[in-house]
């Protein structure tokens, strides 16, 4: 690719929306290039409570419109990827403390019937002291909500996008950042990249510019596009920790904490559960967010106030951090502050335009990436309609209702798969599994095996098929398996990935 190739729309970020608006664009013909300056989904994207929700909590802030909107997209979701995404009923105990049972009751009559809900089933009241889901939680509980929402593998919802707009035409390029973006005066963007895996320096055009960085959205353009006294967006730090399986079942609980705030616990990759999440302003690199002792005493004090065993560190086997890019509408409080999306277009009349997004949320997502498509098509001239709505993602082209169908064919086609091997296919790959499995007839076949029910022939398919370069995109984002390999199988599998890399490009990377 020389520095005269030319795209319709340059996206900047591969998190979900950055993603999202790449598939979007690409589907209705335009020529796209999206530029990612570390993973996919290596930020915010991926540090998320994995939720596909309405926001029960937001309508404690009137946000009617950013809920109903969120509510109608999670069958649109689950339709689009029955494999990463499925439903999940969240357990709201009464506390006697805090927000009343009327007001808990109006608000899940809302979140019952304000989206349009067709298949998620309704909200129920439980006696704790009769159903099982009592049974973790202290004797004071005796009342609870039952409502639904939606699980959702965070960083492959990201990932498969990516995979999307790639299989319909769309340029990605991970570890590349943006370094200079100058407008022409031919109507085009010019914007050069840096690799940093290579450290060569690429230059492309285009029609339109997307500012998807997520919470760097300031950063580029203060850097790449040169712009003074910035300051668009609130840094929110939401953490989370992942302790030994806390409970049975597959309900999670959706806990209020004293101070006004909510938190969940949900079960998470089989073994384990996740506890989050917190809020609190962040103001330095978001690369450098990372949990605070504080983030860790308030969770584990949250928790240990509703589980009849206590949450203490001793539990927690994994911690990640991510900072939301928040439009910054001037709320006291970090958990006050909007989540809905802000977007704002610059140019035309012969300026090459371009468009910033300011929040946003992984629900909101596609809404978002169809909006954004519409404003440029408004600004490039058409291409063709709308059409994510019904258009499943890689791997998600059955019915969810037919998944343990599907687990069970993958099992007699390769009886030497365990059924938890088999499921965890199929749940991160869906029907792409098969691609990754092949002809082979027993583990062997399968290649180098880099511990837990990880071997060489999911990794070579990651790295072929989904930009995975480091031991990390492959352990954290990908697969989650570094909940379950050893360190010593983790750098097994880092210098196996250098060789790859330095084959491929003729560098080494560092794993």
């Amino acid at each position: 690719m020389g520095p005269s190739a030319s795209y319709d729309v340059f996206v900047i970020g591969g998190g979900i929306n950055g993603c999202g608006i790449a598939r979007d664009a690409a589907g209705r013909g335009y020529s796209v290039f999206l530029a990612e300056m570390n993973d996919l989904g290596s930020g915010t994207s991926s540090a998320a409570t994995k939720l596909i929700h309405g926001g029960l909590r937001y309508l404690e802030h009137y946000e009617f419109r950013l809920v109903r909107e969120a509510l109608m997209e999670r069958e649109v979701l689950w339709g689009m990827a029955p494999h990463i995404i499925w439903p999940l009923r969240l357990v709201l105990p009464h506390h006697s403390g805090l927000r009343p049972r009327w007001l808990l009751r109006l608000g899940l009559f809302l979140y019952d019937y304000l989206g349009g809900r067709k298949k998620l089933p309704a909200t129920k009241m439980l006696n704790l002291r009769k159903d099982p889901a009592g049974v973790p939680l202290k004797p004071d509980f005796v009342n609870a909500f039952e409502f639904s929402d939606c699980w959702v593998n965070d960083a492959r919802l990201v990932v498969l996008n990516a995979r999307s707009a790639a299989d319909l035409g769309a340029d990605i390029r991970t570890r590349h950042r943006v370094v200079e973006t100058t407008r022409g005066n031919d109507g085009l963007w010019s914007v050069t990249m840096e690799n940093s895996v290579t450290g060569k320096r690429t230059t492309v055009c285009a029609k339109l510019l997307v500012n998807a960085a997520g919470p760097w959205v300031d950063a580029v353009l203060a850097g790449a596009m040169g712009r003074n006294d910035v300051d668009n967006i609130r840094l929110v730090q939401g953490s989370h920790i992942v302790i030994k399986r806390k409970f049975e079942g597959e309900r999670a609980y959706f806990f209020q904490n004293g101070d006004g705030r909510i938190f969940f616990a949900i079960p998470y990759e089989e073994d384990f559960t996740l506890i989050g999440t917190t809020d609190q302003d962040f103001d330095d690199d978001p690369s450098n967010a990372r949990i605070t002792d504080t983030e860790i005493d308030y969770l584990c004090k949250g928790a240990s106030g509703y589980f009849r065993e206590p949450v203490t560190r001793d539990d927690i086997v994994w911690t990640y951090s991510g900072v939301r890019p928040l439009f910054d509408d001037g709320a006291s409080k970090a958990q006050e502050t909007t989540r809905d999306y802000v977007l704002r277009f610059e140019g035309g009349d012969g300026a090459a335009p371009l468009i910033n997004i300011f929040g946003g949320k992984l629900t909101t997502y596609r809404h978002l990436a169809e909006e954004v498509v519409d404003m440029f098509s408004k600004a490039i001239g058409v291409r063709q309609p709308a059409w994510t709505s019904g258009a499943v993602l890689p791997g998600g082209d059955f019915a969810a209702e037919a998944f343990d169908t599907l687990v069970d064919g993958l099992e007699r086609e390769h009886p030497y798969l365990s059924h938890r091997h088999a499921r965890r296919l199929m749940r991160l790959y869906g029907t792409r599994a098969r691609y990754i499995l092949g002809d082979a007839s027993g583990l062997g076949d399968l290649g180098t095996h880099f511990g837990a029910d990880l071997y060489q022939a999911e990794v070579d398919y990651l790295v072929e098929n989904e930009w995975a370069l480091k031991a990390e995109d492959v352990l954290w984002r990908r697969t989650k398996r570094g909940l379950a390999v050893s360190k010593q199988d983790a750098r097994k599998l880092g210098a196996y990935l250098r060789a790859a890399v330095s084959k491929k490009t003729g560098q080494v990377s560092q794993s």
